[in-house]
């Protein structure tokens, strides 16, 4: 018989979350024919895996019980907390490997699921490349508090993310603001951070405490009315499924309700909005937040921004800004042209004073040259000055491209639309030749369009009176899109036909330096530091 087999078998058992009679049938087996039974404590001795196991265990059992030689307490070890207990699992991984080398099976008891940020977690990766071992799943604490509170965790497309509150404050902050559903463990002494937490991502309405699910002394109530006093380490905040709450019969996520407006639509349906609002006693204000979306798709979301968009009853935006936020149940879309910016910004102040939370869906930042100032403008008349509004901020086109294309906007640089839709063309130059001769480095926005074919051609000649004709002109288009292309040509060179309304032009200063590295890469960059004199 090989020495492999002469050796015991090693076995992490998942107990559940308390109630004995929510064991599995697989673990009241191993437990069964184990003959050690393995469980961690604090060093009051008591363990809550042995009290959720104790009608299983039999006199002849050997009892290995693995006392933490600290938990939350400050310890003297030269290694200091993390010394302290790497040490202590070294030293019972050790006391389990003489019962497995004698042939012993070893259950390692742990409530909930093991591999759950179990205790038996820190055995198994020491051991279970050693000898044979099997894992028993369990019911885990999070399953048993979303039971006992009767609230679904997530559906449909919904994502759910379960966080440890330990996180920093600003970390467990971002991550609640950014996820649909969330559950927050080990709370005890974190609590005051978690709330605090909760309350800064506008979650805490939403969020509900579980204590010692399914076991004795349980408790369920709103976080918001938890005394942290009275908040022991197993218990977890819950934040549930949204889409749990609405009305039966609510659109799923491929069925959410879209109104695509024309001008004269957007501004029929502020009509009927302001209507409603006034014919009776409104609900109360609501809400109007003002988001950034980036330069494209999800990933240049902010947590902040992509949290504000979930939590948004209405989404009011220029459609193709819309087609960037998932689908979700039970809000209402409200899409119209990329035109009508002050009817857009009444509909979604007069959907605010019906008491609806409605998030302003803008490109890139909202503040440059977007959606924020047209809201705010309304926002300031007789009619809107009591409605909260918030402006988000997001990735704008300008550091999209400079970051795509090295740093060319490393020192000081200005921002100018080449539109002429809302100033005057000589408004435009004058600027241009302001900062050309300042020599700061350019951002152009809205350089060209279908209707708008000479403003690049004349940008070209206005500038060249103050720059070098091998100035470094960045050609960034479609940044983070399927489409996405980067060049880099001088600015003599640039070909107005090249530039289309989803291009941004980044036009370097006298100090702006254009490389090829070993790679092939192109890097643009100016230097931080400008020469004297």
């Amino acid at each position: 018989m090989s020495e492999q087999q002469l050796t015991g078998r090693l076995y992490g058992v998942g107990l559940g979350p308390g109630d004995p009679s929510l064991m599995t049938v697989r673990a009241v087996q191993v437990i069964a024919g184990a003959d050690v039974i393995a469980y961690h404590s604090a060093r009051h001795g008591r363990s809550i895996a042995r009290s959720i196991a104790a009608e299983h265990l039999r006199a002849d059992h050997i009892e290995e019980a693995l006392i933490y030689p600290v938990t939350t307490e400050s310890t003297d070890h030269p290694g200091g907390y993390r010394g302290a207990l790497d040490e202590f699992y070294e030293s019972a991984a050790a006391r389990l490997a003489v019962h497995l080398d004698a042939g012993r099976t070893v259950a390692v008891i742990s409530e909930g699921d093991p591999l759950f940020y179990g205790s038996y977690q820190h055995m198994h990766k020491r051991l279970a490349h050693r000898y044979p071992t099997e894992v028993i799943p369990g019911v885990t604490s999070v399953s048993a508090a979303a039971a006992r509170l009767g609230k679904p965790l997530a559906e449909a497309d919904e994502v759910l993310t379960i966080l440890p509150g330990t996180l920093p404050e600003e970390e467990l902050t971002a991550r609640l603001a950014s996820t649909d559903t969330a559950v927050v463990m080990k709370l005890g002494r974190t609590f005051p951070t978690v709330r605090r937490a909760m309350e800064r991502s506008g979650r805490l309405p939403e969020a509900h405490y579980v204590e010692r699910a399914t076991m004795t002394g349980e408790r369920t109530e709103k976080l918001a009315d938890i005394d942290a006093e009275t908040v022991p380490y197993f218990s977890v905040s819950v934040v549930p499924s949204r889409i749990a709450d609405l009305p039966p019969g609510t659109a799923t996520s491929t069925e959410t309700a879209t109104e695509t407006a024309t001008t004269t639509e957007t501004a029929t349906a502020t009509a009927t909005a302001t209507a409603t609002a006034t014919a009776g006693e409104p609900s109360g204000p609501g809400e109007v937040v003002v988001v950034g979306t980036g330069p494209a798709g999800p990933l240049w979301l902010t947590p902040e921004s992509r949290g504000a968009l979930a939590a948004a009853e209405d989404l009011v935006g220029y459609t193709t800004y819309l087609d960037r936020v998932p689908l979700r149940p039970g809000q209402r879309r409200h899409a119209s042209d990329n035109k009508v910016e002050s009817e857009r910004a009444e509909l979604a102040l007069d959907l605010a004073r019906r008491g609806r939370k409605v998030a302003v869906v803008s490109g890139g930042d909202p503040g440059i040259f977007a959606m924020a100032t047209a809201v705010l403008e309304v926002a300031c008349q007789a009619p809107y000055r009591a409605i909260p509004v918030r402006v988000l901020p997001g990735v704008t086109a300008a550091n999209a491209a400079a970051a795509r294309a090295g740093a060319p906007l490393g020192h000081d640089y200005a921002v100018i639309s080449l539109s002429d839709r809302l100033k005057p063309w000589e408004v435009i130059a004058e600027r241009l030749h302001a900062a050309a001769g300042a020599d700061l480095a350019l951002a152009l926005y809205n350089p060209g369009s279908r209707s708008r074919t000479w403003q690049v051609g004349k940008a070209r000649e206005l500038l060249l009176e103050h720059r070098a004709p091998d100035t470094p002109v960045i050609l960034a288009r479609d940044i983070g899109g399927p489409e996405e292309s980067v060049r880099t040509v001088h600015l003599a060179d640039l070909d107005p036909h090249q530039v289309d309304m989803r291009t941004l032009l980044i036009v370097g200063s006298s100090q702006t330096q254009a490389a090829r590295r070993e790679d092939g890469t192109e890097v643009v960059w100016t230097p931080r530091r400008y020469p004297e004199g």
